[in-house]
């Protein structure tokens, strides 16, 4: 009697095991429920995708509620402003202020995020308690490669995140944008961007979801 209750047991830790498995998502399903979520965005808010060559033909710039999809890495960007600098940013190390919005564009229960929920920010929250401090980072470009850290334990998205990397999909904006030093908030560089997991936060990354961020980038010195 005993044997047979212990292995009634077994099989029924077994089958739950199995069941937990079944229930799971592949990489590969969850990577189509975030594109999903991403046309759904673009969908619901009337965004006109352009080519990388239509971009290039319009001066890096884009109109109204228009976005352009750079192929390599999947990002979606608008540009607001490419900045008060006379040039992009060449060869060196720079230091770098930005304010951004973080927003959830997936629902995710087992995460606890709702699409539209804003995941961290330090401009344009009405909730005061999210207005925190701006991050400060350092930018190296060398060649066609571009890196970056926070600097500083007290940086919000190492906070949250635990790393001092820089997500890539706030990178690749450097490319195309020319920040200068200015307190003219008008003459900021300033960009929207809708961000896949691959190039978003490590906790984007590991989950796979995508974020919209609303980011300005403002030499430091």
């Amino acid at each position: 009697m005993k044997k047979n209750y212990l292995l009634w047991a077994v099989t029924a830790l077994i089958m739950l095991a199995l069941q937990s498995c079944n229930n799971g998502k592949t990489y590969a399903e969850m990577k189509e429920e975030e594109a999903d979520a991403i046309n759904k965005y673009i969908l619901e808010n009337d965004i006109k995708v352009i080519s990388e060559a239509d971009f290039a033909a319009q001066d890096s710039t884009t109109k109204e509620n228009e976005y352009v999809l750079l192929d390599e890495s999947g990002v979606y960007m608008h540009v607001d402003n490419r900045g008060s600098g006379k040039e992009v940013l060449g060869d060196g190390t720079y230091n770098i202020a930005v304010r951004f919005v973080e927003i959830a564009l997936q629902t995710r229960s087992d995460l606890g995020i709702t699409a539209g929920d804003t995941l961290l920010a330090n401009f344009h929250v009405a909730n005061p308690s999210y207005r925190i401090k701006g991050e400060d980072l350092k930018l190296t470009i060398s060649g066609e490669s571009y890196s970056a850290s926070f600097i500083g334990k007290n940086s919000n998205m190492y906070n949250v995140y635990g790393t001092q990397s820089v997500p890539s999909g706030w990178l690749i904006p450097f490319r195309y944008l020319t920040p200068g030093r200015t307190t003219d908030s008008e003459k900021i560089a300033r960009v929207k961007l809708i961000v896949p997991h691959s190039q978003g936060t490590s906790s984007a990354t590991q989950s796979v979801y995508p974020c919209f961020y609303e980011l300005t980038y403002n030499m430091t010195r």
